[in-house]
């Protein structure tokens, strides 16, 4: 027997802003909150319906613990709804998305808010062990003079030198490796030169100011009205470089390696900051509350890899979910692989075509399959819209069914590369 389906009844988005500035002072629950009554809006979603609220997040503020709790009451959902904050770094959105597919699968549930959220601008700043241990001695000093003698043990290196939690949380612990280093490390695997990489980043502004023209983010951004200390509303995503050239991407330093590098800050993705929210449930659930689905996720597949080249986590998260289904990778009418980098985005479609590769790494005889550069981020991606990782991977989703929608198309895949070394990857089909 086919397993059941999750149905996507719809959803909505913040814009996503550069960190620093326009959300630069709102919190990840504000972030949350927003989409999810966004969404529960659009989807003409009863709160008092739901079973349970699932919310990913890669950075959870240490201010707001269980952040999908606190961002559901805000919302309005009822406190018997229980909630869930999940955390698979880049994926944490899709991780959100299928842990209600999964409670469906287990007849634990009909209905669910997922969510997913970075509030990068809000990343704290972290203080060193011996700053720490300073701070705590001082707080212990019960009279005047032990606290001057604590207080005597102050060094400059103690409140002059935190370290910025974000650049620690893009760093690999296991490889030592930041991110874009690994981006680095593809780029030299595969051959990519810097050419190559800017141009594509080119092509992701060029896509993404062609969408924005032509209202395709319409029907996914909410426009975001007092989230930051104002009243002011925001509509659209504030990342794209109307005015971008290949001449000015080119002169751009290397970031991560700045003496043989190629990854650059023109060809990776940019910090951001927000929020994306869907309302999906079972198919008998759905029906019996009137609800209109958008569509549907079939299957899903995570995976483990080298962390050290986890930017190739789409090639194996998709060999893996097409094993599962028995479909092709011609059988979707639209990807959309996150683009962390170029150069990494770059690497999956040359790993995609390997026989080699297929062999050596994927445990197939033939390579996955070549990918057609016009169904791919055929709004653009993450270069040009930026990358808040705990929302990501829901808004991968929301923009592919809705882009199959106005196609009129069936099939949608959506995989994107997880830090640490992991993959993930979803079967989507229209309603």
């Amino acid at each position: 027997m086919a397993a059941e389906r999750l149905v996507i009844v719809g959803g909505a988005r913040t814009p996503f802003l550069r960190a620093s500035t326009g959300f630069r002072r709102t919190a990840a629950a504000d972030l949350a909150r927003f989409a999810f009554v966004e969404a529960l809006a659009r989807c003409e979603c009863d709160p008092a319906d739901l079973d349970e609220v699932f919310l990913g997040c890669a950075g959870q503020p240490f201010d707001a613990q269980n952040l999908a709790r606190v961002a559901a009451l805000r919302a309005g959902v009822p406190e018997r709804v229980p909630a869930l904050t999940v955390h698979r770094n880049c994926a944490s959105g899709m991780e959100a998305l299928t842990q209600a597919h999964l409670r469906v699968r287990a007849g634990e549930g009909g209905l669910f808010l997922v969510g997913g959220v970075e509030a990068m601008s809000r990343s704290p700043l972290v203080f060193s062990e011996r700053a720490t241990s300073w701070f705590s001695r001082v707080a212990r000093a019960k009279t005047p003079t032990a606290r001057l003698a604590a207080l005597a043990g102050a060094r400059p290196a103690f409140l002059f030198r935190p370290r910025v939690a974000l650049i620690d949380a893009l760093t690999d612990p296991v490889s030592g490796m930041i991110m874009g280093q690994t981006a680095e490390r593809l780029a030299r695997d595969f051959a990519l030169g810097r050419e190559a990489q800017d141009a594509y980043a080119l092509e992701s502004h060029r896509r993404v100011l062609a969408a924005q023209q032509a209202g395709r983010f319409a029907a996914e951004i909410a426009p975001a009205a007092g989230l930051d200390a104002d009243d002011s509303v925001v509509a659209a995503d504030n990342g794209v470089r109307a005015e971008l050239t290949l001449a000015q991407l080119a002169k751009l330093k290397p970031y991560f390696d700045r003496e043989w590098g190629t990854v650059t800050i023109g060809n990776s993705c940019q910090v951001t900051d927000g929020a994306v929210a869907l309302v999906v449930g079972s198919e008998r659930r759905v029906a019996e509350l009137g609800l209109k689905p958008l569509g549907f996720l079939d299957a899903h597949a995570y995976v483990g890899l080298d962390p050290a080249r986890m930017g190739l986590g789409p090639v194996h998260a998709t060999a893996a979910l097409l094993a599962r289904t028995g479909r092709a990778l011609q059988d979707f009418d639209l990807v959309e692989i996150n683009e962390a980098f170029a150069a990494q985005v770059l690497a999956c479609l040359a790993a995609f075509r390997s026989d080699d590769f297929a062999r050596r790494e994927l445990g197939r005889e033939q390579a996955v399959g070549t990918l057609d550069l016009e169904r791919l981020n055929v709004h653009g991606g993450a270069i040009a819209l930026g990358h808040p990782p705990g929302a990501t991977g829901l808004r991968l989703v929301l923009t592919a069914l809705l882009e199959l929608r106005r196609r009129q198309a069936k099939r949608a895949l959506t995989t994107l590369c997880v830090g640490g070394g992991q993959g993930a990857a979803l079967a989507l089909e229209a309603a």
